[in-house]
């Protein structure tokens, strides 16, 4: 049990670890690099236009920007490259309502990143909008058709989000 248990911190840590770097990095791809901006000083870009927010406030984020909660859309290059997320942060999930050509659309928290990984919802919890009330990993997937939306449509991301920063 106590094996187990280590094991899964370790996952969770080594996940988390990756989602840093990879953030943190991600301003490479232009041959310069950006990182002694993030997270301490401007917020990226494209992070802002799907948010609303004031400098010392939580963000209010439209998960997918304009392009909402659908199928086919990969949530975790979007959620990669609108980082950062902070501490109270909202997401809001958007999505058509069901009819002949849209298919119906929820949103589940996952426990953990074994069930993000699987798409496995038999222990997620269905949420509308929601906060980001702790520093620690969230999933977030579709759970229509079984999970085929989270597996084939790309409908699933994860986000750690970060401690707000101090203005002095």
């Amino acid at each position: 049990m106590a094996f187990k248990a280590a094991h899964s911190l370790l996952v969770i840590l080594s996940a988390a670890s990756m989602l840093a770097v990879c953030s943190a990095n991600r301003g490479w791809s232009n041959g310069f690099n950006n990182t002694y901006q993030w997270p301490w000083g401007h917020k990226n870009e494209s992070h802002n236009s799907n948010n609303t927010t004031d400098d010392d406030g939580p963000n209010k984020i439209i998960v997918g920007g304009s392009d909402n909660w659908r199928f086919g859309f990969n949530y975790s290059v979007w959620a990669f490259q609108n980082a950062p997320f902070y501490v109270n942060d909202v997401l809001v999930f958007k999505y058509d309502p069901p009819n002949d050509t849209v298919f119906p659309h929820s949103v589940y928290q996952l426990p953990n990143l074994w069930s993000y990984l699987r798409c496995d919802l038999s222990r997620a919890k269905m949420i509308a909008n929601f906060v980001l009330k702790r520093w620690l990993p969230y999933y977030f997937a579709c759970g229509e058709r079984g999970g085929l939306h989270c597996r084939e449509g790309r409908m699933k991301f994860m986000v750690l989000p970060l401690l707000r920063r101090w203005h002095f």
